[in-house]
């Protein structure tokens, strides 16, 4: 989707004169402090616990733990589940379809980002990163590819 036609971005460039474009509208609303989630958001962290490679904001080890146990240590099925960011759940937006393009949008661009983010971070390993269509939304999910004879 083209920030440009987004009704929120258009109605605030449209209210001065000039040249003005989707960047511009971010320098003039958002705070150091929002430039510097949205960073992380879209450069994570990772961590390695057992062989699976979570989101570091998703790893609580209990958690971890249990669900490790209940999926038979099959670290694929353990990153499917805990690697997982619902864009509707973080980005408030009505139900129009201009807003449902911008989240699948969203969702894409988070996914190449991670995907870049986690071959600099794991350049030996090979990952699959996905936008599902869910019932709650766009949602990003990443996992290590099969190659290796895992499932």
């Amino acid at each position: 989707m083209d920030p440009k036609t987004h009704p929120e971005i258009k109605s605030w460039t449209d209210g001065y004169t000039g040249e003005l474009d989707s960047v511009d509208f971010l320098m003039g609303n958002c705070t150091v402090g929002m430039w510097l989630a949205f960073a992380h958001l879209m450069n994570p962290e990772f961590v390695e616990v057992r062989g699976c490679v979570l989101w570091e904001r998703v790893y609580e080890p209990r958690n971890f733990e249990e669900w490790y146990a209940r999926l038979d240590g099959d670290v694929r099925r353990v990153e499917d589940l805990l690697n997982r960011f619902v864009v509707g759940y973080a980005v408030d937006c009505g139900e129009s379809g201009e807003d449902e393009e911008a989240l699948k949008d969203i969702a894409q661009v988070l996914a190449f980002s991670w995907e870049s983010a986690l071959a600099r971070h794991f350049p030996s390993r090979s990952f699959q990163v996905q936008v599902l269509a869910t019932d709650d939304g766009p949602t990003v999910v990443f996992s290590q590819a099969v190659s290796d004879g895992r499932s």
